[in-house]
This record gives C-alpha cells, sequence and structure tokens, in this order.
C-alpha cells in the first residue's frame, strides 16, 4: 500500500485547518461539559479534515506511451464534451473540443496533455457558473495554456473554475517545455478542463466516459489510424 500524497496546493489549507479544528474542539472541551456535544464536534471534525486531505490527494502516477501524438488525459473526471466549435479566444478557426468534467471528489491536479513547449499562458477573470455548461467555456473564469509540439501542430487546453471553485492555479508559463507526467496546473473544487485539437484529431473516448489524469489516452493528432492506442502506465512517478 502506498502512502498518501498530498499535493502541494493543499498543506498550507490542511495546517490551518488542523489548528482551527484543534482550537476548535479545546474550546467546545473546556466550555460545553456535556459529553454528547464534544464528541459530536470529533466527528464533524474528523469528517471534515478526511474530506479536505481527500480533496488534496496527489496520486502518483507515469505513463510511458509509444507515440508522441497521442492526447493524454490532463484531469480526472467525466467526458462531457466532443464536437467541432468556433474558438475564437486564440485560434479564431474550427476545431475539436473535448472537454472532461471533474467533481468535488476527483483528483484536482492538471497534467500536461502532449510534450511540447508552451507558447501562451494567460488567466482570465470571469464569472462561476456550473462548469458543465457550455458557456462556462467563455464565460467562467478561466486559464488558456497552448502548447505547440515538435511537428508545429498547436493544441489548447483550458482550465474553467465552476460553480463551487475559486482558483485556478497554472504552473505552465510562456517559453515553458511542457513534458509528460508533469503538473500543468491544479483548480480547486468543482470545475472542467477543455482541450481545443485539430479538426483531423482521432478521438478514443466517448461523451460519457471516465477518464483518469495522466493515464487515459484521449486521441491521437495528425493520425489516421483508427485502432485504439496502447500503453503502460505504472505508479512509480515522483510526486510533484
Amino acid at each position: 500500500m502506498r502512502p498518501l500524497k498530498i499535493h502541494k496546493e493543499g498543506r498550507h489549507a490542511i495546517i490551518i485547518l488542523t489548528l482551527t479544528i484543534f482550537i476548535l474542539n479545546v474550546g467546545v472541551y473546556l466550555f460545553f461539559p456535556k459529553d454528547w456535544i464534544f464528541a459530536l464536534t470529533l466527528i464533524i471534525s474528523a469528517i471534515l479534515l478526511c474530506f479536505v486531505t481527500y480533496f488534496f490527494r496527489n496520486p502518483v502516477r507515469v505513463l510511458e506511451v509509444n507515440d508522441p501524438d497521442f492526447i493524454v488525459s490532463p484531469a480526472d473526471g467525466r467526458v462531457v464534451v466532443i464536437e467541432e466549435v468556433d474558438e475564437n479566444e486564440y485560434f479564431h478557426d474550427r476545431r475539436l473540443q473535448l472537454s472532461v468534467f471533474m467533481s468535488p471528489f476527483n483528483v484536482h491536479a492538471n497534467w500536461y496533455p502532449i510534450e511540447g513547449k508552451v507558447i501562451l499562458s494567460e488567466h482570465q477573470s470571469g464569472r462561476h457558473k456550473g462548469a458543465w455548461l457550455p458557456k462556462s467555456s467563455t464565460e467562467n473564469e478561466r486559464s488558456l495554456v497552448v502548447i505547440q509540439t515538435a511537428n508545429g501542430t498547436q493544441i489548447a487546453v483550458r482550465q474553467i473554475a465552476g460553480a463551487m471553485a475559486r482558483r485556478i492555479v497554472t504552473y505552465a508559463k510562456k517559453g515553458d517545455t511542457a513534458k509528460r507526467n508533469s503538473h500543468m496546473g491544479f483548480i480547486k473544487l468543482g470545475s472542467r478542463v477543455d482541450l481545443y485539437l485539430p479538426l483531423d484529431t482521432d478521438i478514443f473516448v466517448e461523451i460519457g466516459d471516465v477518464v483518469r489524469g495522466n493515464e487515459d489516452i484521449l486521441a491521437r493528432i495528425n493520425s489516421n489510424n483508427d485502432s485504439a492506442p496502447s500503453t503502460e502506465a505504472d505508479s512509480t512517478n515522483n510526486a510533484i
């Protein structure tokens, strides 16, 4: 059994929550002598601490792929969109959009979906509608990362805040090298990640499929091969 690893985005929050819970429970013990009140406070505190710790879990994953054109899922969640759209924020042309919705119970780390060079990374303020809604891609708070592969193909990854999410963290900076098995960012609470791919991309998933970040292959760019990809994944990645 592997030890539980906590993502660096959650360490500060867990420390503060632990101290707050400790002070609260000491206060309840001193000023509310009834045993059932103290017991109830302990139970609620334990559940809250367990949930926050679980939310910020950082699974150790390594994916070895045999083709540099494979698009790896950037997030855990459910595929909610696969369709052609007009991408008017960066490309200003038709693109194939593939979106993964992340519930509060999913791992919320985001991985690079492909290797290449980061040529754009920008954050935009916005609303906090439900991340499953189509307009969340253009109206919600979001962060856009564009990666150019070695053969010159560009794909965009958009991190979108949801109704509960209030912070998007993007590690990718312009000029960085996007590497497989590396974290691109982190989104707190329910949210969504959109991929914008060339129209001739081969898709290997369907709407409703549950996928795991840095583990499942979603698509392949610039390929006429219709066969599903074969990969070998293990869980020996160095934690970020």
